[in-house]
């Protein structure tokens, strides 16, 4: 019994020994498992540690080297601490700068700040411009104290060389990029900007065109100087010195000549100006808008532009240097420059009297307004205006001298011309006439002794309204001298009378009461009127009073034998007066007397001299024929039918030519010598 107790035991020990000894394998098996997971583990860790280890073991030399200097000697160290602190001091001091202007960033960048309180805005940009001053002059100072630290480090082995020479380049690139653009990060730029563009917007809402309308009479006071206030002119003044100060001042001129160049430009132009683009080679065509030319000028000058350069002068008022070249271009645009082309196109026309005088508006003109010229256009930056103008009155002064010492040449040309065939007064007659009497009276009398006064100055010759006079005197006198070569130039010489009497009258009545008149004289005039009665003597005396004879009363003796035979007298006469009174009639029909007055007064000297001896002939003798079958072919007109035809006499005939009359010079190749000037002149013809 004990032995089997004593063989279980035993046997339950083996057993509880193979559990433990399973057991131990089990944890042995576990903790290999454990050891072999932990060394994967390491291993994975290793491996992702390798590139920090190798990165550890490349900075080992320079952090080997970053503590040299705790190493270095402490005498060293506390003078570089002093030095190090000396060197920091200016450059915080640039860090503060450097702060306040990145504070005044919202003010200077905000629109509206500019435009509600420019004053303000302008103050705040000072304080900017002050900053930047200060930063320019003392950030290199601050940077060329760090330098020297730094090379002071680098000399004693005191920090890493690596690290002093990388400090040492950026350094020196702040001291290159010291400027006011790097140091503001474009700050002062962009309030300059906004500043440009408020100038450009008070110029744009302050330049409206004039309310003007096309041939408007323009007179002063209709004209507002400027539509600027003056609030808004010293806004201008401040933005533009502003700008000026910071170089800018050319963009600011240009910004500010566009806006007002063009206001006066529309301004003008409203007038209607498109005939200073007209071209013609005939001074006719141009002369309509010489008129409209020296009023519009005028006012140009005298209001437009005067006043902008009132206004000019106040806003650059603190940069006077620009105001100069700035009006020039404002004048420029405003088109100054059309008005003296338009001047020059009339100078170049052909040659011809009423060019003479439109030339001599165009001075007139030019002349009232020379003062004025040289006030606003003086200077070197209104050259080009200058000299336009320098040239146009030469051409103008050359042209009107030219075309007056030719006048009385073209008169005495004209003698070679035929008269009118129907006897009435050649257009050049009263062209002269009226013509001299323009060039005689105000304003053209003073304008023309002026023009030739200059003309012959350059010539170092002498000129006065006294030669003037005797001038244009002698031009209507060589027209008379062409009256007689005229009336020969007829064939008929009743027809000559007719002329003579036509053109002494046309004289007489048209000089008489004029400035032209009361210089040639009463005497003079009186003469031509003597001549008129003469030559209307003459006309009625070999012609109509020729047909009186005709019907004469000589052998007409009333009584019962000699009847027949007085019959056949009357009936010869009646026919050859008829006869030559049809003929006498038709060829006179054709004839004209230019006057309405001296026509009646003509043809009631011819009727009294005709139908009174008519009307009696035929009273007496009339009757003879009346009652014989063919009366008709001696009868043919009553004392009344006469009066009628005579008194249709001599009236111009609508649409009929007028030679003798034109004036326009044209150039020949002959020469001819001036009785004016004595020189060679290119000889012209009349047309």
């Amino acid at each position: 019994m004990a032995a089997a107790v004593e063989h279980r035991h035993h046997h339950q020990d083996e057993e509880d020994g193979e559990e433990r000894r399973m057991a131990r394998l089990l944890a042995a098996r576990q903790a290999l498992r454990a050891g072999v997971d932990r060394s994967r583990a390491l291993g994975r860790a290793l491996a992702r540690s390798t590139p920090r280890l190798e990165e550890i073991q490349a900075r080992l030399p320079a952090m080997e080297a970053s503590v040299r200097p705790i190493r270095a000697p402490a005498e060293a160290l506390a003078v570089a601490g002093g030095n190090i602190d000396r060197a920091l001091g200016p450059a915080a001091a640039v860090l503060k700068v450097f702060d306040a202007v990145h504070g005044l960033e919202p003010t200077l960048l905000a629109r509206e700040s500019v435009a509600n309180d420019l004053t303000g805005y302008l103050a705040v940009l000072a304080q900017l411009e002050a900053a930047l001053r200060l930063l320019s002059d003392n950030c290199g100072l601050a940077a060329q104290w760090l330098q020297d630290i730094v090379s002071y480090l680098g000399e004693r082995s005191l920090a890493d060389p690596r690290f002093v020479s990388d400090l040492a380049g950026q350094l020196d690139g702040l001291k290159k990029g010291s400027s006011a653009a790097d140091l503001d990060a474009g700050l002062l730029a962009a309030a300059l900007g906004m500043l440009e563009a408020e100038f450009r917007r008070l110029l744009a809402d302050h330049s409206a065109p004039l309310a003007m309308r096309e041939h408007d009479s323009a007179t002063p006071a209709s004209i507002v100087p400027s539509r600027i206030p003056p609030s808004v002119v010293h806004k201008l003044g401040l933005i533009l010195d502003r700008l000026a100060a910071n170089g800018r001042l050319d963009s600011c001129s240009a910004a500010y000549a566009d806006a007002r160049g063009d206001t006066v430009g529309v301004s003008l132009r409203a007038l209607g100006l498109d005939y200073l683009k007209e071209t013609s080679e005939d001074a006719q065509v141009l002369s309509p808008s010489v008129e409209r030319w020296g009023r519009h000028l005028e006012f140009a000058v005298h209001h437009l532009l005067e006043a902008e350069r009132k206004l000019c002068v106040a806003v650059f008022e603190r940069r006077p240097e620009a105001m100069p070249s700035c009006f020039a271009e404002i004048a420029a645009r405003a088109g100054i420059l059309d008005f003296l082309k338009f001047g020059r196109a009339l100078a170049d026309t052909r040659k011809d009297p009423i060019k003479l005088l439109r030339l001599l508006d165009v001075f007139d003109s030019l002349n009232k307004l020379r003062l004025d010229f040289n006030r606003l256009f003086g200077g070197k930056a209104c050259a080009e205006i200058q000299s336009r103008t320098r040239e146009l009155v030469k051409m103008v002064v050359d042209g009107a001298v030219e075309i007056f010492e030719e006048l009385l040449v073209q008169v005495e040309l004209q003698r070679n011309m035929p008269p009118p065939v129907d006897g009435g007064v050649p257009r050049l007659v009263s062209f002269v006439a009226k013509y001299c009497n323009q060039l005689l009276g105000e304003p053209y009398r003073s304008v023309l002794t002026q023009v030739i006064t200059i003309h012959r100055s350059w010539r170092k010759e002498a000129f006065n309204d006294k030669m003037l006079v005797e001038a244009v005197l002698n031009i209507v006198k060589t027209l008379e001298i062409n009256f007689e070569t005229w009336s020969k130039a007829y064939g008929d010489a009743t027809l000559s009378s007719l002329f003579m009497m036509n053109v002494h009258w046309h004289f007489f009545k048209h000089l008489k009461g004029t400035k032209l008149g009361e210089l040639l004289g009463d005497a003079w005039l009186r003469e031509h009127e003597q001549y008129k009665d003469y030559y209307s003597a003459l006309l009625l005396r070999e012609s109509w009073a020729t047909l009186t004879p005709l019907l004469s009363r000589e052998g007409l003796i009333m009584f019962s034998k000699g009847q027949a035979t007085a019959r056949d007298l009357v009936k010869q006469r009646l026919k050859a007066f008829n006869s030559n009174f049809d003929e006498m009639f038709q060829k006179q029909s054709t004839w004209v007397i230019s006057d309405r007055d001296l026509q009646q007064k003509t043809c009631h000297l011819v009727v009294q001299a005709i139908v009174p001896i008519y009307r009696s002939f035929m009273q007496n003798y009339g009757p003879l024929v009346e009652q014989d079958i063919s009366a008709s072919r001696y009868v043919k007109y009553s004392a009344e039918d006469l009066d009628k035809m005579l008194n249709t006499l001599f009236l111009p005939k609508p649409g009929r030519p007028r030679r003798t009359g034109s004036f326009q010079i044209k150039n020949s190749s002959d020469k001819i010598t001036s009785a004016m000037t004595g020189l060679y002149r290119s000889a012209s013809t009349l047309k």
